[in-house]
């Protein structure tokens, strides 16, 4: 099965994709109705982060998805599929602010692990964007092995100074 048979067994059977992207912010809802204000406590906080792993992975490849698409493919914006390019981005924005309400997210276990994520992702777009834009070919004796060593030096080095550039006051 490819990824675009994928993504087509997911438009076809829409429903289920809407029910899970529903129920999770409704899920938050109800955490925080719940808590009553001790979403900072040990059972609430990996409730919240567990609802926020199940909407923020897909969130975060509907969004690098999209910008692939349109940026490398292309592609207009008028063939976006609403379930699984749309819906995915909206649940996660809404179960963030729903969560952010009931509880900071420094209390919540493994969310630092999310920004970088976020931040390799980001940085390996940018890359891709850069040599795709500037048509940089090469042609040299390097092996596949040195440039993936490049590349990867490259994401180390992005990680760090995106880690300096926002590292708390300590």
């Amino acid at each position: 099965m490819t990824l675009r048979e994928f993504f087509q067994l997911l438009s076809d059977n829409h429903l289920y994709v809407l029910f899970y992207f529903l129920i999770i912010p409704f899920a938050a809802w109800l955490a925080g109705v719940l808590s009553k204000n001790e979403g900072h406590l040990s059972p609430w906080r990996y409730l919240y982060s567990g609802l926020i792993y199940l909407v923020c992975v897909p969130g975060i490849f509907a969004v690098a998805l999209d910008v692939y698409l349109f940026l490398f493919e292309k592609r207009s914006i008028f063939d976006t599929d609403i379930y699984t390019q749309i819906l995915p981005i909206v649940s996660m924005v809404a179960t963030l602010l729903i969560i952010r309400k009931n509880v900071d997210f420094d209390y919540i276990p493994g969310f630092d692990k999310l920004s970088g994520l976020i931040t390799m992702i980001s940085a390996t777009l940018a890359i891709m964007w850069f040599v795709d834009r500037t048509h940089i070919v090469v042609f040299s004796y390097l092996r596949f092995e040195v440039v993936i060593l490049i590349f990867i030096a490259l994401l180390v080095l992005i990680r760090f100074g995106w880690s300096r550039i926002f590292a708390g006051g300590d």
